[in-house]
């Protein structure tokens, strides 16, 4: 009898675990996953706090992304006096004018930027000073099964011959937007190089829109190997980048950041990682996101243009504050609204 009881007692023990142990197992993955989680937040809120200080506004060199209707015949003199009003009394000096895209063979037709002469002659009567840079770019081939080769010695030439073309077009630089690049790809820094020897004998500018640094090490081999996709570069990739250019534009939007403290605290460690590698004398420009969506990557209310402002300026005023070679790059003028050039030139210039 004693036995019985015992034995229905432990079957009654056993049988409790089996049914508790799922929502034990669940809870102890959710302080695996969340702990972590709620320590970066803090810690990117946190890096979000102090006063940026003095000296830490625009040095005149600002950039700004603008749309194809630029050189397709859509804009005409009176769209660019409105826009030199805009920009009158900011930091900007150069302009990204959307040119391309590339063919995914690296070739470039002379028919995408018809207006291109227009608008170069224009801009240079209207804003002296202010450089005009045709904005090249496509989807590379390195997580889907169409795209720019760069490992292919031919596209990276067909590449150079595109920048050439519309350097001879009159352009006064060339900046390059290819995604996705993954860290370390040995191709997309020959393909720089063979720019480089271009652009310098032609005393152009060349520019690039960078990937963000990986905000832990090795971040983007992570994700990579857990998703086949890699949104971060090294540190160390992002300095051999920089190394080769005359400006790298640190895409600092997209970050997957909920709220706005911590997405402007990850900008500053951003602006702070991309600071301690670029060389002195590569213009580092940090992103604004002069767009509005909401996605997974993107969230509209934490990633404002008054909260990128203010971590970069919390980044370099902590890293490196008499930098002299340093901006901020406008994405995108399309999509920007009053309330976004407000806080540029009240929180910036």
């Amino acid at each position: 009898m004693g036995g019985a009881v015992r034995n229905r007692a432990a079957r009654f023990r056993w049988s409790g675990l089996w049914r508790t142990w799922p929502r034990r197992v669940a809870f102890v993955l959710v302080l695996v996953i969340a702990v972590p989680v709620l320590t970066a937040g803090i810690a990117l809120r946190l890096n979000y706090s102090g006063d940026p200080g003095a000296g830490t506004r625009t040095r005149g060199r600002d950039a700004i992304w603008l749309g194809h209707a630029w050189v397709d015949g859509r804009k005409d003199d009176q769209d660019l006096a409105s826009f030199a009003a805009r920009v009158g009394g900011t930091g900007i000096k150069d302009l990204y004018v959307h040119a391309g895209p590339l063919e995914h063979d690296g070739t470039l037709p002379g028919t995408r930027y018809p207006q291109a002469r227009w608008l170069i002659d224009a801009v240079h009567r209207t804003l002296p000073g202010i450089r005009v840079q045709a904005w090249l770019g496509d989807v590379l081939a390195t997580e889907g099964p169409t795209g720019l080769r760069l490992e292919r010695p031919a596209s990276r030439s067909a590449v150079v011959a595109s920048a050439r073309q519309v350097l001879d077009a009159g352009f006064d630089g060339v900046h390059f937007d290819l995604e996705p690049v993954h860290s370390e790809d040995r191709h997309y820094l020959s393909l720089l190089d063979d720019l480089r020897v271009l652009t310098r004998a032609r005393r152009a500018s060349l520019s690039v829109a960078a990937h963000q640094i990986d905000p832990l090490p090795a971040a983007h081999g992570v994700v990579g190997a857990l998703s086949g996709s890699q949104k971060w570069w090294s540190q160390k990739f992002f300095g051999q980048v920089a190394r080769r250019v005359d400006q790298i534009a640190v895409m600092s939007y997209d970050s997957w950041m909920p709220l706005e403290g911590m997405y402007g605290g990850y900008v500053a460690e951003q602006t702070a990682l991309a600071l301690e590698v670029t060389p002195p004398g590569t213009d580092l420009l940090m992103g604004l996101p002069f767009f509005h969506e909401d996605d997974i990557g993107h969230h509209e209310s934490a990633e404002t243009v008054a909260a990128a402002i203010r971590g970069t300026r919390l980044g370099l005023g902590r890293t490196d504050r008499g930098r002299e070679r340093f901006g901020v790059a406008l994405y995108v003028d399309f999509a920007a609204r009053e309330s976004d050039w407000a806080a540029y030139r009240e929180d910036w210039n």
